[in-house]
């Protein structure tokens, strides 16, 4: 087998960890929020107490992405995607952190009667698992114009921060009561905010792989 059919066998593996880093952590941002929606304090726990395999996944990503470089020498192109399957699991890896965050308000806000029936939040979460799904897609299909549309979902994702934010606000002006509780969720929209940016990230560096460029993905 030449070196480069080693190589290239060896950068498939890498990317199939990262594939499935990115399915993991998809399914705790959904197992986060339900446990949210649905006060399953549980699954919360199950989520609050099961990081380890997104933690020890990641490192293996990392491990392998140093043995490429060290070994094989990569340059150009294949040098940027080595570089991008690392970056990626690191922000993979903090949407998980995010997730067990989430969890974690959960747990504390207990089973108190929730202030309201949730409905922007767990679209934020929706759409942060979208942005996932495409952004693993992008970097796999290698489509920088995929990647860039995920701009316009993190905007989505801050516009709706934004409402949650107000929204709970105007609960705690007017019931101090709600304020304990209101500030939680307000923590968990900031929460799913960042997920956000973890994910243009992700585009980011979709493009910086096919373009060997750094840029703003809003111009």
């Amino acid at each position: 087998m030449s070196n480069r059919n080693v190589f290239d066998n060896s950068l498939e593996e890498l990317n199939q960890k990262v594939f499935k880093l990115g399915k993991i952590v998809n399914s705790r941002v959904d197992a986060s929020m339900q446990s949210l929606v649905k006060q399953d304090l549980e699954l919360a726990n199950q989520v609050a107490t099961g990081d380890l395999e997104v933690n020890e996944l990641q490192s293996k990503i990392e491990e392998s992405c140093m043995l490429l470089i060290a070994t094989q020498q990569p340059m150009a192109k294949d040098l940027r995607k080595i570089v991008a399957a690392f970056k990626l699991s690191i922000n993979l890896e903090r949407i998980g952190d995010l997730a067990v965050d989430i969890a974690k308000h959960t747990i504390r806000t207990g089973e108190q009667k929730a202030l309201k029936p949730l409905v922007d939040l767990p679209r934020m979460a929706d759409i942060v698992q979208q942005m996932v799904v495409l952004g693993i897609e992008a970097y796999k299909m290698e489509d920088p114009e995929a990647a860039k549309a995920m701009a316009q979902m993190d905007d989505e994702v801050d516009h709706l921060y934004a409402q949650v934010f107000r929204e709970l606000l105007v609960f705690m002006m007017e019931d101090p009561k709600t304020i304990s509780q209101a500030t939680y969720l307000i923590f968990v929209g900031r929460f799913l905010e960042r997920m956000g940016d973890y994910c243009t990230n992700i585009a980011e560096e979709v493009v910086y792989v096919e373009t060997g460029k750094r840029s703003d993905l809003n111009l």
